[in-house]
């Protein structure tokens, strides 16, 4: 209760969800004594991939005994994951504890809640000045309010595609406008860029960033991976090739992701052994990115059938997560609900193959789409209907032997799935 309470206060703070601006994490991040210049940060932005990315690092420095601050978001079932310092999330407590001196020294200014979740994060971490810190960009990145740092360890830039178009003017709704917003304003270190989806993408990226000082990286080009039978794969820099035991995680697209995070810590001259990172990536946690629910309230509904459930939610995530489901053999079912900003025909143009789909609802998410007019948006799909609940959509869906049921559309509506599990 302490806590909500005073997330409650956070939100009064200001009219808007989401302002654009670095002038208010700025003042207030001053009245905190500069904790983001006190950090060793690795900045992760991106479009897709970019928690997977920071999970898998994260993996392989716990194995060799680094110690990390991360900061992620948005939060799949509570906020507290947000906050790891020294490889522990904060309990309740610890984080209610966190709010409250930063709402003391804020004094009531005029600040969204997401930039005071920011400076609560560079003011707890300036406590632990020998960790690294794997920090997720939000939005664009240029004026994210994780882009206060003056330096960094490195830049990491996921796969790039068009999302969140809506805060872009409609004559900047391009690719161009979206790589220019997420790479102008790298800092000047080392930046890995991931397998991009196409070459123009990966080309504006190259324009973008031709006149930064920083040691690049290129996926294909200074590091790259093979999957191989026998079933590893075979990860290749300028260091040398590794052969590596597939991960825990599902998708080839995380070998992407890993692969990216590997180069990284590689070219930072930390020390990582093969060995951290054949184990590191056999302990990757990543809630609700395709991840298996294999007990609980839902997965009793369905019996022997696998269950997954997956917050993916622009069409680049639905193309990545369509090329897994057809490597398949077996029916697929999806659940789906979405948000109203969403590109919801483009997103859904990717499933093929797909037995059925129902649309439903996010519980507790005012700004989402309603499952009926996801449906109608849907028509020209074959096989689909509509339930109100999570439940309801699972119960009416006829499973046979070797069936696949998957849950996506939304991290929000991933939270609620495994919460209600």
């Amino acid at each position: 209760m302490k806590l909500q309470k005073i997330l409650s206060n956070f939100q009064k703070l200001h009219p808007k969800e989401i302002d654009l601006s670095l002038d208010r994490i700025k003042n207030l991040c001053e009245k905190l004594g500069n904790p983001q210049d006190k950090i060793k940060a690795i900045s992760v932005v991106g479009t897709n991939g970019k928690n997977s990315t920071i999970q898998a690092a994260y993996a392989i420095l716990k194995e060799a005994n680094i110690k990390c601050n991360v900061y992620t978001s948005p939060h799949i079932q509570k906020i507290n994951e947000r906050f790891v310092f020294n490889n522990q999330e904060l309990n309740d407590d610890e984080l209610a504890d966190l709010f409250k001196k930063v709402e003391n020294i804020n004094d009531n200014q005029n600040i969204t809640v997401y930039e005071m979740l920011t400076a609560c994060f560079f003011y707890k971490a300036a406590q632990y000045p020998d960790n690294i810190n794997l920090v997720e960009t939000g939005l664009f990145h240029r004026f994210d309010a994780c882009n206060i740092l003056k330096t960094n360890l490195a830049s990491l830039v996921c796969s790039i595609s068009k999302d969140h178009l809506d805060w872009l003017p409609k004559d900047k709704q391009t690719l161009e406008q979206i790589v220019f917003e997420k790479t102008s304003a790298l800092l000047n270190s080392n930046i890995i860029i991931a397998k991009q989806n196409n070459i123009e993408t990966l080309e504006c990226i190259k324009k973008t960033i031709k006149n930064n000082a920083s040691n690049k990286l290129f996926f294909n080009e200074d590091f790259s991976y093979s999957i191989k039978e026998n079933g590893f794969f075979y990860y290749e820099d300028k260091f040398g090739g590794l052969k590596l035991p597939l991960p825990n995680v599902l998708g080839q697209f995380q070998l992407e992701n890993i692969s990216t995070a590997i180069a990284t810590l590689r070219t930072l001259n930390l020390s990582i052994k093969a060995e951290h990172i054949e184990r590191g990536i056999q302990k990757i946690n990543n809630l609700a990115r395709l991840q298996e629910i294999k007990s609980g309230k839902l997965k009793e509904l369905i019996n022997n059938n696998k269950l997954l459930v997956s917050g993916d939610h622009n069409p680049d995530g639905a193309r990545v997560l369509n090329e897994y489901l057809q490597s398949l053999d077996c029916n697929k079912h999806v659940i789906i609900g979405m948000m109203a900003n969403k590109q919801h025909e483009e997103y859904i143009s990717y499933f093929k193959d797909i037995s059925s789909i129902t649309t439903i609802d996010i519980p507790n998410q005012i700004n989402a789409i309603s499952g009926l007019e996801l449906k109608d948006k849907f028509k020209n799909h074959p096989n689909v209907q509509y339930q109100a609940s999570i439940e309801e959509a699972i119960k009416s869906i006829s499973l046979k032997e070797n069936d696949l049921l998957l849950i996506t559309g939304s991290l929000y509506l991933a939270g609620e799935v495994l919460n209600l599990n």
